[in-house]
């Protein structure tokens, strides 16, 4: 399974992937900066704006399949800054996945019976 989420909630996973330019101070986990954001495009808050812009400037560029080859495979979290909820490109990442492959890009919820499935599979795979 592909999901997205923040650091707050999933940073310390081992299979979180940081698609943000920045990264929390001490992060040790691996990093997919072709998915950041440029500098430029962070402040912007309006969806309206920020996606095409975004998409044209980044996610057209990138071949999806070999990004999730890149990644791993489908068993991975992206990981930036915001809250569930709030407006982020991971999200907008997670579409253009979905639209281009076929596979579903849930927010991680680890309170869901499924995504606490996954979460136990993972940890058996790390060990």
């Amino acid at each position: 399974m592909i999901f997205t989420s923040n650091f707050k909630i999933a940073g310390h996973l081992p299979q979180a992937m940081a698609i943000s330019l920045g990264v929390p101070k001490g992060w040790r986990g691996t990093r997919c900066t072709v998915l950041a954001p440029p500098r430029h495009l962070i402040k912007i808050m309006d969806p309206k704006t920020f996606i095409p812009l975004y998409r044209a400037q980044v996610l057209d560029r990138l071949e999806p399949h070999k990004i999730i080859r890149d990644l791993g495979g489908d068993n991975f979290v992206m990981v930036c800054w915001e809250d569930p909820g709030v407006f982020c490109h991971r999200r907008v990442v997670a579409v253009w996945l979905e639209k281009a492959t076929d596979i579903k890009v849930e927010e991680l919820n680890p309170k869901l019976k499924r995504h606490q499935e996954w979460l136990r599979k993972m940890s058996t795979v790390q060990a």
